[in-house]
C-alpha cells in the first residue's frame, strides 16, 4: 500500500519549489525549482500584473504537481506576511509595493479544487526544525533576497491573526535620508542592508567609495566593474578572509546583531537558528562574524561564552520550507482527527 502524500511549494522573490512530501517517511521528493513569475523577472511590472502572474503560475505548477502525487492536499510556504485565513498582505521581495491583501488560500482552493494551507515561508520552516530544537524557544532567521524570522514558544510560533510577528526584515536601523531602500519601499530597514541583496548593494556602493581598496581585493578579481558584482564573488571572497569584503558584511551584521540582541532582551530566547542562501553560503564564517558583533553589542545577563554558542547554522539545504510545510500539514491533520475523535 502506497503511503498518503501531500504537495507543498515554498515561493520566494527568486525561486518558486513544489515538491512531494511522503506522510510515512517524512521526505520530500520530485522537488522542481523554477523562476518566480515576480518582479525578478519582470522589472517595472504593477503589482497587479505580478500577482496576477503568480497567482497563474501557482495554480499551473502546483495543479499539475497534485495530480503528479495524488495529493489530498496542498501547503505553501509563502514569502510575506500571511492572515490566518490565508491572506498575504505584502510581497516584498515577490512583487513589491503592498498592493491589496490577495486571498490566495481561496484562490488556491478555488482553482485546484482540494484543501489549500498558505502560511509565511519562516512559519513553515520553523516545523522543520521543531524535533531538533527539542522544548526549547528558538528565533527562525532567514538572510536570503531579504530577511525573515519567526519564534517558535510554547508549541505555536508567534504570530497575531493578521499575521503580524517575526518580521525583523523590516525594523528600521538606519533612519539616515540616504539609507538604502527595502523591496518593500522603505527606508533603512534591515532587509534592505544586511541580505544579500543588500550586501550586494553595500559592496557596490563601498567599491564606489573607494576604488583602489576594492582594486586590491577578491571581489575585484572576479568582477573588475563593481556594478557586476555578484553575491557568488562576494560569498567566496568573504569566506577566503578578503579585508575588503569581510568589512562590508560587518556593516550589515553590526544591524542583525543588534536586532537579535533586542528580541533576547525582550523576551529571553536564546537559540538562533540561521537559514537562506547569503547566511549558509558563508557558512561557518558567518556565524563567527555575527556572534563578535554581538558580543560586542552583549546580552543583558549573559556572558561573552553564553553568547557564543546562541546562533547555529540551519540545514545545509533549500528544502526548509517544503519539508516544514509538510510536516505543518501532518500536525493539523493530526490534530483535526484528535478533535474528531472526542
Amino acid at each position: 500500500m502506497s503511503e498518503s502524500a501531500f504537495t507543498v511549494a515554498d515561493i520566494g522573490g527568486t525561486t518558486l519549489r513544489i515538491a512531494r512530501y511522503g506522510t510515512g517517511t517524512d521526505a520530500v521528493t520530485d522537488i522542481r525549482r523554477t523562476p518566480t513569475e515576480g518582479m525578478d523577472r519582470h522589472p517595472g511590472a504593477s503589482v497587479p500584473d505580478l500577482q496576477a502572474r503568480v497567482v497563474e503560475q501557482l495554480t499551473e505548477l502546483a495543479g499539475r504537481a497534485v495530480e503528479r502525487h495524488r495529493s489530498s492536499a496542498l501547503a505553501l510556504a509563502f514569502a510575506g506576511p500571511v492572515t490566518a485565513d490565508g491572506r498575504v498582505t505584502a510581497a516584498p521581495t515577490i512583487w513589491g509595493g503592498r498592493g491589496e491583501p490577495l486571498p490566495l488560500r481561496l484562490m488556491l482552493e478555488e482553482r485546484l479544487g482540494l484543501p489549500v494551507v498558505v502560511v509565511n515561508d519562516l512559519t513553515a520552516a520553523v516545523w522543520r526544525y521543531v524535533a531538533t530544537e527539542g522544548r526549547q524557544p528558538f528565533c527562525l532567521i532567514t538572510v536570503s533576497s531579504g530577511i525573515g524570522s519567526k519564534v517558535y514558544r510554547a508549541g505555536e510560533v508567534l504570530l497575531d491573526s493578521e499575521g503580524h510577528g517575526g518580521e525583523l526584515g523590516h525594523w528600521t536601523c538606519d533612519r539616515s535620508p540616504q539609507a538604502p531602500r527595502c523591496d518593500c519601499g522603505g527606508r533603512g530597514h534591515l532587509g534592505g542592508i544586511a541580505s544579500g541583496r543588500g550586501m550586494r548593494a553595500a559592496a557596490r556602493r563601498a567599491a564606489l567609495a573607494d576604488p583602489a581598496g576594492y582594486a586590491r581585493s577578491h571581489l575585484a578579481q572576479g568582477s573588475p566593474d563593481p556594478e557586476r558584482l555578484d553575491n557568488r564573488t562576494l560569498v567566496a571572497a568573504i569566506r577566503a578572509g578578503d579585508a575588503f569584503a569581510t568589512a562590508v558584511l560587518r556593516g550589515g551584521l553590526v544591524h542583525l546583531a543588534s536586532a537579535i540582541t533586542s528580541v533576547f532582551t525582550s523576551i529571553g530566547v536564546r537559540r538562533y537558528v540561521l537559514m537562506g542562501g547569503f547566511a549558509l553560503a558563508v557558512g561557518a564564517r558567518y556565524v563567527e562574524l555575527l556572534t563578535e558583533e554581538m558580543q560586542r553589542l552583549g546580552c543583558f545577563g549573559l556572558s561573552a561564552e553564553e553568547i557564543r554558542g546562541m546562533v547555529v547554522l540551519g540545514e545545509p539545504d533549500d528544502d526548509h520550507g517544503l519539508i516544514g510545510a509538510g510536516r505543518l500539514l501532518v500536525a493539523r491533520s493530526t490534530a483535526r482527527q484528535a478533535v474528531t475523535a472526542r
